[in-house]
């Protein structure tokens, strides 16, 4: 022990000697005393991504509305939270699943509410969104209604079933995951200029003479396949729908939130994927609003058609995200209408106006 201190000892003055030494030399001044030991410094922590906030309030009612993170990158996941405080004796009327926010995949939402020791009521909607792409985006003013049922107060404007407390427009920008000077960047081509052809001879001549008969019959010959097997494929788009959803006919109802959950995600997934094999529409892609929005310009597809996809994507969505639980005979419903549906665009060549007769 006595040799390990005394060898440190002996280093750490020969150190302190050659300070010394370099000072004098360099017309440094000499420090009045040096410390041997290290300094223990504190790791430096990254801070939390900003958040957008707004707050809005009328009368009894106080809104929160937040936005994280402030500048997210294309593909990061944005947590949308709406809070609402009112006081005792006022009925809260929070806006409906995905009320505005259209534009945004929506991936998950909490909604929940409690009432405090003092009768305020405490509501809280929490999403979880996608924005498509990168870019200038918002978040829209969303509107809770209120009714006043505390003594001796109006319970709602004159000739009107409620109070309304909008929320203000929540401004974001959406950065993209490239460099900000890849844009400007031009690709140099890896390979110089080829040289040119020399001119064909009378034994190059003969050779695509006889070369080019073969290449026109095989060219011919790959697109008639092509085309025989788009048909194919076209044509059993029904049969494959059909099967399966004969064969979720036949399973047993579903019971519960859970199982009704997964009984429409597969049911959604049937008449998506129908959607894309039959009218060649990219329907497991997109979002329910922008399928929509593709779906309406299409000829292939009639209004009352558009109008049954509409109701079950937008069902759907709320038994996925909003967890809510149709009746029984919904599901009856539902399966019967799929079905017509797929046997009623089966057709390779069927127009609006007939389409839309069908259905009568």
């Amino acid at each position: 022990m006595l040799a390990v201190c005394t060898g440190r000892s002996e280093r750490t003055w020969r150190l302190v000697a050659a300070g010394l030494l370099f000072a004098s030399l360099g017309g440094v001044p000499v420090p009045t005393a040096v410390r041997a030991q290290a300094v223990d410094t504190e790791p430096i922590t990254e801070q939390s991504p900003a958040t957008l906030e707004r707050r809005s309030e009328r009368g009894p009612v106080s809104v929160r509305v937040t936005l994280e993170p402030a500048e997210p990158r294309i593909g990061d996941p944005l947590t949308l939270r709406l809070e609402v405080t009112a006081e005792a004796g006022v009925e809260l009327l929070m806006p409906e699943f995905g009320q505005s926010l259209d534009r945004f995949a929506i991936r998950d939402f909490v909604p929940r509410e409690t009432i405090d020791g003092d009768g305020r009521t405490l509501a809280t909607q929490r999403y979880i969104l996608n924005a498509p792409m990168s870019g200038p985006r918002y978040i829209p003013p969303l509107a809770i209604e209120f009714v006043d049922r505390r003594a001796g107060m109006r319970p709602a404007p004159e000739g009107e079933d409620a109070y309304e407390v909008l929320t203000e427009r929540l401004d974001f920008e959406v950065r993209s995951v490239l460099p900000e000077e890849a844009d400007d960047e031009v690709p140099e081509p890896p390979l110089g200029a080829l040289a040119p052809l020399g001119a064909p001879g009378t034994g190059n001549l003969w050779y695509w003479l006889l070369i080019l008969p073969v290449v026109l019959a095989a060219a011919i010959g790959g697109y008639w396949w092509l085309v025989s097997r788009t048909r194919v494929r076209r044509a059993s788009a029904h049969e494959r729908a059909s099967a399966r959803l004969k064969s979720l006919m036949a399973r047993p109802r579903p019971e519960g939130a859970e199982a009704v959950g997964a009984f429409f995600v597969e049911l959604s997934d049937l008449v998506r994927h129908y959607l894309e094999d039959r009218f060649g529409l990219h329907a497991p892609e997109l979002t329910t609003e922008e399928f929509l929005d593709v779906a309406a310009g299409s000829p292939d597809l009639s209004q009352v058609h558009q109008g049954f996809l509409r109701d079950f994507l937008r069902r759907s969505d709320q038994v996925k995200f909003a967890r809510y639980l149709p009746a029984a005979d919904y599901i009856e419903e539902v399966l019967g209408t799929a079905g017509r549906f797929l046997e009623q665009t089966q057709e390779t060549a069927r127009s609006p106006v007939s389409a839309e007769r069908g259905t009568r």
